[in-house]
């Protein structure tokens, strides 16, 4: 990842201790602020006190769904005013992509992904 994002915020939501330290490892290198967390209600209510330019989800969480957590996030702010959602899953069905979709996910990863193609979605987003 080539791009310096010192003035970006981004959260991590993982209940996978080492998917959020290889995730946020990976992303240490941009100068954003990374936060983290593990369940949905602990993402909502992150997101509630702080405006984050990007937000890696996976899809199942404790407490509150992944998709539940991406519908509180576009509820109330059309897609353009953020922040951007990337939406991480073990489950490679063609459904839960779609619903994820039109719940206003900017981009799908399936897991296992690389992490290279993680910096270059990230790269993109954040410089939109």
């Amino acid at each position: 990842m080539t791009a310096e994002f010192t003035d970006k915020t981004i959260l991590v939501v993982d209940d996978d201790p080492d998917i959020v330290t290889a995730i946020t490892a990976a992303l240490s290198s941009t100068g954003a602020t990374i936060d983290s967390t593990g369940d949905g209600n602990s993402a909502v209510a992150l997101a509630e006190k702080k405006s984050y330019d990007l937000v890696i989800l996976d899809i199942m969480l404790p407490q509150k769904s992944g998709f539940l957590v991406l519908e509180k996030l576009r509820q109330n702010r059309p897609r353009a005013e953020g922040p951007r959602i990337i939406m991480i899953t073990g489950n490679a069905g063609r459904r839960h992509r779609q619903y994820a979709e039109a719940l206003g996910v900017d981009q799908y990863l399936a897991k296992p992904f690389r992490m290279e193609r993680l910096l270059e979605v990230t790269e993109e987003l954040l410089a939109k």
